[in-house]
């Protein structure tokens, strides 16, 4: 049986296998394979772990998962083989497999494994060389068709996330470029109802924007008084946006109220990509002053730069 699977087999043999199609920004129409809650649940498994997986939420996910398409091979039968350009990659339903390099046994493994990331990222040729160790059920993912959803899927998170950044006043001062590095290096959270996301007086390093569902915001004015509700947000809607000013307590406990989506990014990571915070607020530093006086930011800037830590 050869590496790629042949589609047509699918297409006349499994009837009704193919539910619908979904498009992508190039409008390309794409088969989507139905699949039972149990090969969810093991395809799920399989890249929770994956770093190339890792970054998408829920949906994102199931949309890759959707285009993933069946392949059967026989005990002692070759999948991908040492030296051959990789294409594809696999995820094991049923079965075991067993690895080799330069024909030595290496080892084996069954369901919920996967192997062949590197065919998502670009063709390249395969490391070892595997074979069925039994009959074995897999799904396969063609390297082209996650790197064409992938790019569908951060250009409508540019697109979506960018408006959301504009309305985020300490980040007005970025440049179209500057908010698209942002907005690709947002990371997606999910919170399920009475999640607590930052709770008052612990340290706060990262800054959130709600994408779906609400949250209330709760407040003690003292050490000795009740927490109280002050607020309520939801889409659109962003907190802790001071994290990437300065490593400074959170003066608020953020709840989930029912079940809620965000994405965030943490001042390491804003630092990273794009240079010290302290360049880009200095670019319109007046325009802070209704945040944070403007003497407690110029300190702010002042103490995080290193060579003011070194004279002071």
């Amino acid at each position: 049986m050869n590496d790629v699977f042949d589609f047509s087999t699918v297409v006349t043999t499994r009837r009704g296998a193919i539910s619908s199609t979904t498009s992508i920004e190039s409008n390309e129409l794409i088969p989507i394979i139905e699949k039972d809650s149990r090969t969810i649940e093991i395809l799920s498994s399989a890249v929770k772990n994956n770093i190339l997986f890792s970054h998408l939420d829920d949906i994102e996910r199931k949309q890759i998962f959707d285009v993933m398409f069946p392949g059967f091979y026989s005990s002692d039968e070759v999948i991908i083989r040492q030296n051959e350009r990789g294409e594809h990659f696999y995820i094991i339903e049923e079965g075991e497999v067993d690895v080799y390099i330069n024909d030595e046994l290496m080892t084996s493994f069954g369901e919920c494994s996967c192997f062949g990331e590197l065919a998502l990222i670009q063709s390249t040729p395969r490391t070892v060389t595997i074979k069925a160790k039994t009959n074995v059920k897999l799904w396969s993912l063609f390297g082209e068709t996650y790197r064409k959803i992938l790019m569908d899927i951060t250009i409508k998170k540019r697109n979506s996330y960018g408006e959301f950044l504009n309305n985020v006043p300490i980040l007005q001062t970025l440049d179209e470029f500057e908010r698209l590095v942002v907005a690709d290096s947002l990371e997606s959270v999910q919170y399920e109802d009475g999640d607590i996301i930052v709770r008052q007086g612990d340290p706060g390093d990262d800054f959130f924007i709600i994408v779906e569902g609400t949250c209330t915001v709760h407040q003690k004015p003292s050490e000795s008084s009740e927490s109280i509700e002050i607020d309520t947000l939801s889409a659109g809607d962003y907190f802790g946006e001071i994290a990437l000013l300065c490593n400074r307590a959170r003066v608020a406990t953020i709840i989930a109220k029912g079940s809620l989506k965000c994405v965030k990014m943490n001042r390491k990571r804003f630092e990273r990509i794009l240079g010290p915070i302290r360049d880009i607020l200095q670019r319109n530093i007046p325009q802070y002053n209704s945040i944070i006086p403007l003497d407690q930011l110029q300190t702010m800037i002042i103490s995080s730069d290193p060579k003011n830590k070194e004279e002071y």
